[in-house]
C-alpha cells in the first residue's frame, strides 16, 4: 500500500483511512468483532484510524483503545474529532476552551493514549471566536497532547479566514479538512478542495460511498433498506426516504453509476472509492466498515487506476462540483444560514 503526506505535516498515512464510526451501538456491538476489523486494516497496511468522542458516546474511542494496546498504537496516525453533543449538559459540546480542555482528557483517556496525532473540530461553533479554538489547540499541540489538529465540514471562506487567524494571532493552523466527497455529492470539487491544495491542507475525505448508495445495494427495484443500527437509522431516516423525490435522483445516479462499474469489470465500491483518492487535493478516504466483509470489500481498492475515459463518462453521470442531493454536503449541520427562516431576510 502506498502512503501520502498528510498535508505539510510531516506525517504519511495511508489511501485508505479507517474510520471507527461503525463499531459501538452505532454498528457492530462486539468490541472483539470490531477489534478484529481493526487489526486486519492494520495489518493490510492501513496505519490511519479515526474515531470521534461523539460515536457511540465515546464506546467508538474505547474500542480502538483497546484494539490498539499491546504495541500497535506506536505504528497508527491516531484521529478523533470534538465538537458534537457528548452529553446533556449544553456546555458538553462545542468549540470553547473550556470543554476542548475537557473533552482531549475523556479522549485520551478512552484511547488509551498519551497523545492524539491529529485532533478535528467535529463541526465549527458560530457563537465561539475562531481565535478561541484556535488558541486551545495550539496550547494542546505545546503541551504534548496532540501533534496537529483540523476541522470537518468547514467551507473554503471558514478555512481562509481560520488560515488568516492563526498567521495574525500567531497560532497553530489548521492541517486537514475531513468534508463529505463522493461520486454522488461532488460539491467540495468547487471550492474547499481547491483551498486545501493552496494551504497545504491533508483531506481526509468521509463518505466516500454517499452513505451506503454507492454499495451497489441501491439499484432500481430493490428496496432502500437503509443503515442496519436502529441509532443510525432513527437519526438518518431522511436520508433514505424512498419517497423522496432526492433520494430518486441518487438512485437514479446510483444505478447508473453501478452499471458504468460494471461495464469497466469493477465493483461499484471499488470505483466509488478509487474516484475519491484519485482527486489531486485527498489525502486518504474514510471507509467505515461494521463487518469484517465490509472491510475485504474496501481493501480491494488498493491501488486501482480509473481511466481518462471511465472518469469523463462519470463526469456525464454526476458533473464535477455538482451534489445530487445537496443535504448531502452536509451544510445544514455546521451553518444555520440556509435555513429557510434566514434565508434573504
Amino acid at each position: 500500500m502506498e502512503y501520502r503526506p498528510l498535508g505539510r505535516t510531516g506525517v504519511s498515512v495511508s489511501p485508505l483511512c479507517l474510520g471507527a464510526m461503525m463499531f459501538g451501538a452505532f454498528g457492530n456491538s462486539e468490541h472483539d468483532d470490531s477489534a478484529k476489523i481493526i487489526h486486519r486494516a492494520l495489518d493490510a497496511g492501513i496505519n490511519f484510524v479515526d474515531t470521534a468522542d461523539f460515536y457511540s458516546g465515546g464506546e467508538s474511542e474505547e474500542i480502538v483503545g483497546k484494539a490498539l494496546a499491546g504495541g500497535r498504537r506506536d505504528n497508527v496516525v491516531l484521529a478523533t474529532k470534538v465538537g458534537l453533543p457528548f452529553g446533556e449538559d449544553p456546555n458538553q459540546r462545542g468549540t470553547s476552551r473550556r470543554w476542548i480542555t475537557e473533552a482531549v482528557e475523556g479522549s485520551l483517556r478512552r484511547l488509551g493514549t498519551d497523545w492524539i496525532d491529529l485532533y478535528q473540530v467535529h463541526r465549527l461553533d458560530a457563537s465561539v471566536d475562531i481565535d478561541e479554538t484556535l488558541g486551545v489547540l495550539s496550547d494542546l499541540v505545546h503541551a504534548g497532547k496532540i501533534r496537529a489538529f483540523g476541522a470537518s465540514t468547514v467551507s473554503g471562506s471558514e478555512i481562509v479566514e481560520a488560515q488568516w487567524t492563526a498567521e495574525r494571532r500567531g497560532r497553530e493552523r489548521f492541517r486537514t479538512e475531513q468534508p463529505p466527497y463522493s461520486l454522488l455529492a461532488r460539491a467540495v470539487e468547487y471550492d474547499v478542495l481547491p483551498t486545501c491544495l493552496r494551504h497545504g491542507m491533508g483531506v481526509l475525505a468521509y463518505s466516500p460511498l454517499a452513505g451506503g448508495w454507492l454499495t451497489g445495494r441501491y439499484r432500481k427495484g430493490q428496496e432502500i433498506a437503509g443503515p442496519g443500527s436502529v441509532a443510525r437509522r432513527t437519526r438518518f431516516a431522511a436520508t433514505y426516504d424512498a419517497t423522496s423525490p432526492e433520494n430518486a435522483a441518487k438512485l437514479d445516479a446510483a444505478d447508473a453509476l453501478g452499471a458504468l462499474a460494471d461495464a469497466a469489470g469493477l465493483t461499484l465500491v471499488q470505483m466509488a472509492i478509487a474516484f475519491v483518492v484519485r482527486h489531486p487535493a485527498v489525502t486518504s478516504a474514510i471507509v467505515g466498515p461494521r463487518t469484517m466483509d465490509h472491510l475485504e470489500s474496501y481493501l480491494t481498492t488498493d491501488g486501482i487506476e480509473l481511466s481518462d475515459d471511465l472518469l469523463d463518462r462519470i463526469d456525464e453521470i454526476v458533473p464535477p462540483g455538482h451534489t445530487v442531493n445537496v443535504a448531502d454536503n452536509m451544510w445544514h449541520t455546521s451553518t444555520s444560514t440556509l435555513d429557510a427562516a434566514f434565508r434573504r431576510r
